[in-house]
């Protein structure tokens, strides 16, 4: 039986993973990296598994706290051998990259956290625009769910509250 797909061989798995870590902002988890390069249908879930494997291994690509991302090593094998991927692979991986590239890049730049006190949770909240905070704001939440709800809603409309904050303090009260 033909197999489906570019891929076959573990070295093309290999250089299919580090390609896409490589345009990754941000570590992700194994499934959502393997979403990824699933691009080409000769990738089974097991040849993944062990590629993945074999380049944390070799020190490629680093792993915590069950996320990955690529290692300054993985990121100077694929410079240099990433063009052996069929162009194909590359251009449907580059495509299927694109929006969790653009989503993770938005969360890193994007500070919500707390930290609980005797007199409740003290919220940070922080918008960046990659070069230093354009947003940052401390709330005192008085318990930990009203501090997870602030932390959610800020994180999935940062850019409504910036706007909405920088309305409010430069609208007049004249022009009312």
């Amino acid at each position: 039986m033909e197999q489906l797909g570019t891929l076959h061989d573990k070295l093309d798995i290999k250089i299919l993973i580090l390609f896409v870590l490589n345009q990754l902002p941000a570590p992700v988890d194994a499934q959502m990296l393997y979403d990824q390069v699933f691009c080409d249908a000769g990738i089974g879930y097991f040849d993944y598994a062990d590629c993945l494997a074999g380049l944390v291994d070799t020190a490629q690509v680093e792993k915590a706290a069950g996320k990955y991302r690529i290692s300054e090593k993985g990121t100077r094998n694929v410079e240099q051998v990433g063009s052996s991927l069929p162009y194909t692979v590359r251009r449907k991986a580059t495509r299927t990259t694109a929006p969790i590239a653009e989503k993770l890049a938005r969360f890193s730049m994007i500070t919500a956290e707390h930290e609980t006190t005797e007199t409740g949770c003290n919220v940070h909240l922080a918008v960046s625009d990659g070069v230093g905070d354009i947003l940052s704001m401390h709330v005192l939440a008085s318990s930990e769910a009203q501090a997870a709800e602030m932390e959610r809603n800020f994180q999935y409309n940062a850019e409504g509250f910036y706007h909405e904050i920088v309305r409010l303090l430069t609208e007049s009260e004249e022009s009312e």
